[in-house]
């Protein structure tokens, strides 16, 4: 049996190339591009490494330059990439990012279709590196990839469940990924009922559970066994309630200079699981989500603005 590290996450998804516009307009009329790394999982492993967590990264990479940039930047961030496999026989994928100075959403091209992260099967699931982690971080981006990799992430959230892990659910929904509105709704709320800790969107929330307010949406899952919804409310900030009952409004980081959205729900959890990983209170952790999520949008690229400890503590 092979040897593994102790970890206090593990996640697992597709991580892609990025290239940035450095021009605002039309993405076929610019000229200049820099090249980042991007990946709603891959942002969250890294931004919880900046802050002194081990983390681990389940995925594929093709055997191309896009997938030794991928490696590289593992490296650098500190992540466990031991169970990070080179397929041969297909590509890593990449997307292109627009340039928006207005504040609004940048426009997104995926290039990701038949990426090697898409092949992501159970049979990338090693029990004993899994068993190394405490915690398992589970994103919709991931069971959205196919059907296969979906299937991985119903296997890892049953048996760290069973291994008594606890889970995280963010559904970043991706409609435009799934065969149908209601298959993704299915599967995502089967991946939900198997967390400890779920965090949708406001509007994500409604359209998994059918519910109009905050609370209707926590109390949909509560209902089904979930410990905690924390439910990110975008300008008014995150509300949350517990299986305890507790709940609260933790208002938002006011941000004068919005420069890029994108990665804003990522850095969001890494601030709220980081936190509750390391036995802060709920409210804690949101208050912290919050924080992080704020940095998030203020810097280029999906984790650039995510901080270190320092960083943080300042």
């Amino acid at each position: 049996m092979t040897a593994y590290p102790p970890l206090d996450v593990v996640t697992l998804g597709e991580a892609m190339a990025m290239f940035v516009a450095a021009e605002t307009g039309d993405l076929a009329e610019v000229e200049n591009f820099t090249k980042r790394i991007a990946g709603a999982e891959l942002n969250v492993a890294i931004g919880l490494a900046r802050l002194g967590l081990s983390v681990g990264w389940v995925s594929r990479v093709g055997n191309d330059s896009f997938g030794r940039f991928t490696l590289q930047q593992l490296q650098k961030e500190g992540i466990n990439a031991r169970q990070v496999s080179v397929d041969g026989h297909f590509p890593t994928g990449f997307q292109l990012k627009s340039k928006n100075t207005d504040g609004t959403d940048p426009i997104v091209e995926y290039f990701r279709k038949g990426s090697a992260a898409s092949h992501l099967s159970t049979a990338d699931f090693n029990r004993d590196y899994f068993a190394c982690a405490r915690h398992l971080h589970l994103s919709g981006v991931a069971a959205a990839l196919s059907p296969q990799s979906l299937e991985l992430c119903h296997f890892a959230a049953q048996e760290m469940r069973a291994m008594g892990k606890t889970i995280s659910f963010d559904p970043n929904l991706r409609p435009v990924l799934w065969p149908s509105q209601q298959v993704m709704i299915d599967q995502l709320n089967k991946l939900a009922y198997a967390a400890d800790w779920v965090l949708p969107g406001l509007k994500e929330g409604q359209i998994l559970t059918g519910q109009s307010t905050a609370e209707g949406i926590a109390d949909f899952y509560l209902e089904r066994g979930v410990q905690a919804v924390i439910i990110k409310t975008g300008p008014d900030g995150a509300w949350y309630k517990t299986a305890a009952g507790d709940r609260a409004t933790v208002p938002a980081v006011k941000v004068t200079n919005v420069v890029d959205t994108v990665g804003a729900g990522d850095g969001f959890a890494v601030g709220t699981l980081s936190a509750l990983l390391e036995g802060k209170t709920l409210k804690q952790a949101v208050q912290r989500g919050n924080k992080i999520g704020s940095l998030a949008i203020q810097t280029i690229g999906d984790s650039e603005g995510l901080p270190t400890r320092a960083t943080l503590a300042e």
